[in-house]
This record gives C-alpha cells, sequence and structure tokens, in this order.
C-alpha cells in the first residue's frame, strides 16, 4: 500500500462519490483508477460493459431492481 497525494477537488469528489457509493474514500478513488485504467486498455468498451465484465469476472450477482 501507499500514498498518493491528489488535488483536494478531486478528494473532495471523491469524498462526495463515496458517500453515494457507500465507500470509503480510499475504495472509490480505487474504484475510479481500476475503471480509468480498463478503459483505456479497452477503449471500445463502455464504463457499463467494464463494470459487467468485472462483475462477470467475480461471478457478482447484479440485483434487481424493482
Amino acid at each position: 500500500m501507499g500514498i498518493v497525494k491528489i488535488d483536494d477537488g478531486l478528494h473532495e469528489e471523491a469524498r462526495k462519490a463515496s458517500m453515494v457509493m457507500c465507500r470509503s474514500i480510499n475504495a472509490q478513488a480505487e474504484f475510479w483508477m481500476k475503471i480509468g485504467m480498463l478503459a483505456e486498455a479497452h477503449p471500445t468498451l463502455s464504463f457499463n460493459e467494464i463494470v459487467a465484465a468485472q462483475r462477470a469476472a467475480c461471478h457478482a450477482p447484479v440485483a434487481a431492481i424493482a
């Protein structure tokens, strides 16, 4: 584990997003970094396709919305 310094504004955005997504600020930043890395590696995939592929890779069910 390491320390990454980020802009205060980006940190605030991560804090806000982490509250909405019920993640820690670190987990939110890690999620954004992972999705960004995958988006760069697979530029033809949409965000939803990337997330679906990651869910499928770990066999995580998608909750039904009623």
